[in-house]
């Protein structure tokens, strides 16, 4: 089982930063990584892609144009993992996952599984009664922490639309969540076996309605 008891992050100790500052926040301390390791926690059911065809591709319900453009990705995401491996970089994802399994969660898996098999990144399923007793009082939170030394705290609408984050750098702060993550990880499923027993049964989902866009 994992950890059940999640660190405090209280929003007043990190810095506000809208998207376009938290983008270019993260490519830049993500760049300067070397020898190292990243974390993420994804709890959301849903999100709003920008500017990704595949996303406006599930959003049309093209099921099939969508495995089309994963699959025409692939050199993209190859280079990307060979990036990673020149400079000793990691990167760990943990996604929760609710039933019904959502639209967008069955397209996220479909990608994330392909970036494991090309080396880009590893991934592990927690299903969402795992970590019941931790959210008794709050969901968690989606969660990116780069190299041990910033987390960023990523901000959504309810509607599942990006309003950037809150950065963290004080190890007080990043630490404790990354050991949290980490046990999750420990924890989690492996996303190949996950997705070939829950995942690849699954008919083509539906088209997914945008929502109209909120201000941050």
């Amino acid at each position: 089982m994992p950890d059940q008891n999640v660190p405090a992050l209280t929003p007043e100790s990190g810095e506000r930063l809208v998207s376009k500052d938290y983008k270019r926040d993260f490519r830049e301390r993500q760049a300067l990584i070397r020898g190292g390791a990243s974390w993420k926690l994804e709890r959301r059911q849903y999100f709003e892609e920008q500017n990704d065809p595949s996303r406006d591709a599930l959003t049309r319900g093209d099921w099939q144009e969508v495995l089309r453009l994963f699959a025409a990705d692939r050199d993209i995401v190859l280079a990307r993992a060979r990036e990673d491996r020149s400079r000793g970089h990691a990167f760990y994802r943990v996604r929760i996952v609710e039933y019904p399994i959502t639209p967008y969660v069955q397209w996220e898996l479909h990608w994330l599984k392909q970036d494991v098999e090309l080396g880009a990144s590893r991934v592990r399923i927690v299903t969402a009664d795992h970590v019941a007793d931790a959210e008794k009082n709050h969901q968690l939170p989606e969660i990116v922490i780069l190299d041990g030394r910033t987390l960023y705290h990523v901000l959504y609408t309810d509607n599942g639309q990006p309003m950037g984050s809150i950065r963290f750098t004080d190890p007080q702060r990043v630490h404790p969540w990354e050991r949290y993550i980490t046990s999750l990880y420990e924890a989690g499923e492996d996303i190949a076996s996950y997705f070939a027993r829950e995942i690849a049964p699954l008919p083509a989902p539906p088209p997914v309605p945008s929502p109209v866009p909120q201000p941050e």
